[in-house]
């Protein structure tokens, strides 16, 4: 990170911390796409899996041969089944307020230089959930990060049509 955008964000935070009238300039946020999200499901491993690697690691040719039947049994035939998503009367999925917390992170990171790192989603309330960012120091820009808080709104608008904060 250049020394100018420390600078500023040394200043931004000096400023609101002496109660200086200097604001960032009126940013518009950027647009956010229209798709709706993908929850990530657990993936179900299956048991056989840790026996062919088991096998694999042998280096054996006829064990490899032997385990692949058994691998694709196994698969066929899940030994748990998946987990049902919970959702509301309206179709909406009901989640807890870490799985929709990912959901706004992984909608920002799509946004032009979101930080990697450093930045923090938090989830609250009930009917109307609601998210805020927090971002640790040095981890973007003042200006950057007045843009993405301006898009939370807008994003956490979108989601609240398809998914439920679960109590």
């Amino acid at each position: 990170m250049s020394d100018e955008v420390k600078d500023a964000g040394l200043v931004a935070m000096i400023s609101s911390i002496l109660g200086g009238n200097k604001r960032a300039d009126p940013v518009a946020p950027p647009p956010l796409a229209e798709v709706p999200p993908i929850v990530p499901a657990d993936p179900v491993e299956p048991a056989a899996t840790s026996r062919s690697e088991s096998k694999s690691e042998s280096g054996s040719d006829a064990a490899k041969a032997e385990s692949a039947p058994d691998a694709a049994a196994a698969a066929a035939e899940p030994s748990e089944p998946p987990a049902q998503i919970a959702t509301t009367r309206d179709g909406k999925r009901l989640l807890p307020a870490e799985a929709i917390a990912d959901l706004v992170l992984g909608e920002l990171r799509k946004l032009d230089n979101f930080p990697s790192s450093g930045v923090s989603v938090t989830v609250y309330g009930y009917r109307h959930w609601n998210a805020m960012l927090t971002f640790a120091p040095f981890s973007t820009s003042f200006r950057n990060a007045t843009r993405f808080r301006q898009a939370v709104p807008d994003l956490v608008f979108k989601l609240r049509r398809f998914v439920e904060l679960e109590i």
